[in-house]
């Protein structure tokens, strides 16, 4: 197959779009507390769109162009923003999967999955790269990123399961201010209906994924498919011996982590301590 890449709105064409959903919210009056709750998002994604961090989306951008009484500027500006590439073809299926998925279930021991990342932990992690980033690289990545989280925000969101390594949790990734706000989104995100959070303790002697992280997820057609990543690549599974093994894995994996209560206590004290 010949690599292809997903494209992402260029970062420049965010930040006017940005502006432009400013400038009309300005002349409607509206706060962006006010505009976020009239539109159903979180006033950090209205924030994020207003600033470039983040793409405007069809959907929304049909519904502030009838909010705002804007004639469809706002939608016809979205259609046509340039694209860059982005996402490398080895990610794209997943993607296409993660956007569908009935259910989805995560083992991390390196870094918090992407759709439980907030903005600035994920540009903590993409500006951690080697070869770095340019700003505008990282702006597009991270944007990205909080565009997929969007999927736990539907009406009727997929079943997800994140069983994390306490080292991960104990990571003061981005530094103490970026580290209170990761901890204080994990807490929250433990409360959503549909999701469930789980710690795996460092003290543990052992665990069923000693070998490293992997995703399972479900499709609408109740197919189970595997991924997982390495440094320069990654792998979808679809053998059913392979999937059996993985989903037993995770079956003990679950058994040996703290159970959701324990985790967002141990949320609770973390957050106490800040």
């Amino acid at each position: 197959m010949h690599p292809r890449k997903r494209h992402r709105k260029n970062a420049s064409a965010m930040k006017l779009v940005g502006k432009l959903v400013g400038v009309f919210r300005t002349a409607a009056d509206l706060t962006q507390a006010q505009l976020a709750d009239r539109v159903r998002v979180q006033v950090e994604t209205i924030a994020s769109i207003e600033q470039g961090r983040r793409a405007l989306l069809p959907d929304l951008a049909r519904q502030l162009d009838e909010l705002l009484e804007t004639k469809g500027a706002l939608e016809t500006a979205v259609e046509n923003m340039p694209e860059v590439d982005l996402i490398p073809a080895w990610a794209e299926q997943y993607m296409d999967l993660e956007r569908t998925a009935l259910a989805l279930c995560f083992f991390a021991n390196q870094v918090l999955p992407g759709l439980l990342q907030t903005e600035n932990y994920a540009r903590t992690v993409f500006g951690s790269r080697v070869p770095a980033f340019c700003r505008e690289e990282i702006d597009a990545h991270a944007g990205n990123r909080l565009e997929r989280q969007e999927i736990l925000r539907r009406k009727l969101p997929p079943t997800t399961s994140f069983i994390i390594s306490e080292g991960v949790v104990l990571a003061p990734r981005g530094g103490a201010v970026v580290y209170e706000e990761t901890l204080r989104h994990l807490r929250a995100c433990a409360d959503l209906p549909g999701f469930t959070l789980q710690v795996m303790p460092l003290a543990r002697t052992n665990h069923a994924a000693l070998d490293g992280p992997f995703i399972l997820v479900e499709t609408p057609d109740y197919q189970r498919i595997a991924y997982t990543e390495t440094q320069r690549g990654s792998q979808l599974i679809s053998d059913p011996n392979e999937i059996s093994i993985l989903a037993q894995r995770y079956a003990m994996l679950r058994t040996q982590a703290l159970n959701t209560e324990e985790t967002r206590d141990l949320l609770d004290r973390l957050l106490g301590e800040q």
